[in-house]
Formats: structure tokens, sequence, C-alpha cells
């Protein structure tokens, strides 16, 4: 038999053996359970079977599953209702989509430190915190109890050196949830994008402007910056001067109106949520062009802001704070690249990658101003 298989032309014997092939792509592809990941912190996670009732310690996380399930809120058991207090616009978005959310069961007792007792009663297979969460006491005490209780918990990090991080943890999350040819299909895309901004900027190794990040502006005090972590990877990425760089610790810190202008800055971003909440400066989910615009303008009318560079040259800037809490950034490094260095990105267009994402990832449209610049 082997003998006469070897006799038939190599076309045929190609054909022939194409659905052995794919018969033990398909076994090697056969998920495994338990399976056992690594998080974001390091730690070893065995999760006994197919997560189908999950704890959300943050309720930004959400984001994250729905660029890579059609249906996240079919696998929550409870959540955190941060996402839901800090931008109701985007939580709407996903109620309006998905009503069974406004019934989830929330964990978090209305305050930042996890209900004990709420968890107990839910029987939850999965719990997902993250990281900044997993490095405080009260996450600590949370790791301890859910896993007491037999419930596994994986950490994740989309906010801290989230460049590298981010589709790392997409693909860890693709594959405890058996979405791994989405959530392959999503770093790529993240991979690809981050890679044409680094490409261009090393081949132009002129230094870009110096940079003042503020983060919620404020009317009465001047000003929190932004260091280099976080979104303040974004400065350094197009190979611009963050000037709070050797100033202030890597999440940042407050410098005072003195320090801002006697750096000069020659670009000012600001970063706020919808709606006023915590700034003046309303962007984000469901915020119109015109009021982000607006209220952007509103922000530099103030004579720390009107006696700089930035403000004098028309280079300011304004972007949804939140970008740093979820999978969404590279859209954000893209805005960073066109402002910081339009010479280098003429063909960069943030808006387009934010509309490739809604097509072909996200399970609810993301939709509003979440990016704004003033016209010169």
């Amino acid at each position: 038999m082997l003998r006469l298989f070897h006799s038939l032309p190599a076309g045929i014997r190609a054909a022939a053996l194409l659905p052995i092939a794919l018969f033990a792509f398909a076994v090697r592809a056969e998920p495994q359970w338990p399976m056992t990941v690594t998080d974001a912190v390091g730690r070893q996670v065995e999760i006994p079977a197919k997560p189908k009732a999950v704890l959300l310690c943050s309720g930004f996380n959400l984001v994250a599953l729905s660029l890579i399930h059609p249906d996240p809120v079919s696998l929550l058991a409870g959540w955190s209702g941060d996402m839901k207090n800090d931008n109701p616009e985007i939580y709407e978005s996903f109620v309006h989509k998905f009503p069974r959310l406004a019934d989830v069961p929330l964990i978090d007792g209305g305050g930042p430190d996890l209900s004990f007792e709420a968890i107990l009663t839910l029987k939850a297979d999965l719990a997902v915190l993250a990281n900044w969460q997993a490095h405080t006491e009260a996450g600590q005490r949370a790791i301890e109890y859910l896993e007491s209780t037999g419930v596994p918990v994986v950490v994740v990090d989309f906010n801290n050196e989230l460049l590298k991080n981010t589709p790392d943890n997409i693909r860890m999350l693709g594959k405890i949830f058996e979405r791994e040819e989405q959530a392959e299909g999503f770093a790529r895309f993240f991979e690809t994008r981050l890679a044409r901004i680094r490409d261009r900027v090393a081949k132009h190794p002129a230094r870009g402007p110096k940079v003042l990040m503020e983060a919620f502006p404020a009317e009465d005090r001047c000003c929190w910056a932004y260091g280099v972590g976080g979104l303040g990877e974004f400065i350094s990425l197009t190979g611009s001067r963050n000037i709070s760089d050797g100033k202030l610790p890597r999440p940042g810190g407050m410098m005072n109106a003195e320090a801002v202008m006697a750096e000069n800055p020659d670009v000012y971003i600001a970063t706020s949520s919808p709606g006023g909440k915590y700034s003046g400066f309303s962007i984000g989910p469901g915020v119109a062009a015109e009021e982000a615009e607006r209220t952007l303008a509103q922000t530099v009318d103030k004579p720390v802001m009107t006696s700089i560079a930035a403000v004098h040259h028309g280079r300011v800037h304004g972007l949804w704070n939140f970008f740093n809490a979820i999978p969404l950034n590279i859209v954000a490094a893209e805005a960073f690249a066109v402002w910081l260095r339009p010479d280098l990105f003429p063909d960069v267009d943030p808006s387009a990658t934010l509309a490739e994402i809604n097509q072909r990832f996200a399970a609810v449209p993301f939709e509003g101003a979440y990016w704004t610049s003033l016209k010169k």
C-alpha cells in the first residue's frame, strides 16, 4: 500500500495528505484543560475548565474581552462598577448592545475594595484582576480569599509598560476563553501599527519637541503631569521629550507653574474623561467633537498656559485619559505620532485605525471624540 501511494503523482499525494494534516492541526489546536497560564505579574495560574462565570475586578477589562469575544457580557458572574462610575457613557453603550449587563451583580460594594460577601454568592470559576489592584494590600487579600474558595485569579495589565504588555495580555485572554484566533488578530494589528511608528522614528533620530501632558487639568492648580510611564510612554515612543522626565516619578506628579513656564514646552496635551466629572475638559466616549474642542480651549485659557510656546504656536491637543486602562491604546499612540512628529507620519490616521478596530474586533463600537486638537 505504501509503495502504491508513493507511485502516485505528487499533486495527488499532496491532496490525499491535506485532510490528515488539517486533522492533526485541529487536534493540536484543541484547548487542553486544565490549563496553566502565566499572568501579567508572573504568577502560574491553573484554570480547571473553560471559564463561564467570571468576576471582572475592574470593569474596564470588559473592553478587553469585547475585542476578542462577540458577547463578553455572557461570561460575567459579577463585575466592578469602576467603568460604570468613571465613564457612564461607555457603560451605556455596552448596556445598549447587551441589556443583561445592567443586571450583572456588582462586587465592589460601591467603593474601591471588593466585597467578599458579594463574591461568595456568585459561584464564579475565574476572577480577572487589573495589575494596579494586584499590587495593593486589598488586592492581595482578594487574591488570597478567592483562591481559598477555589476561584483561580488571573492578573492582566493594560496600563504598565502598555506598549509591551497589551499584545501579550490579549493573547493570554484569548487562550483562556478559547478565542485565540481573534486575539492573535488583534495582537498582530497592534504590533504592526506600533512597529510602523518605531521604525520611522528610528530612521529619523533628530529629537522631537518638548511635551507637557497634564491629567485632568483644573482651574485652580497646575499641573498634574504624566511621567514617563503609562500614556507617558507615547511621548518617548515618538522620539520626543517629556518635560517631567527626571523630575517626577514614573507615573507622574505635580509640577508647579514656574517649572512649566521655565521648560516652555512646545506641545501641550491634556487628558480627561467625559462630562467634566474630574475636570472642566470633557472628552471620550459619547462626547461630541465640538464639546471636546471647546472645553480644551477653555482649559488653556489661563495665565500659565497662555505663556508657553505650545499655546502660542497652536500645538494643543487632548486625549481620553482612560486609554491608559484598555487595549485601544494603539489609537492613542498614533495620535501622539501625528501630533508630535507630523513630518514623519502624514499617512497615519487614528480615526481610520479606530474604525478598523470597530469593524474587525469590537463587540460594541467605540464612538465619540476620543482625541481632539485646537485649530491653529
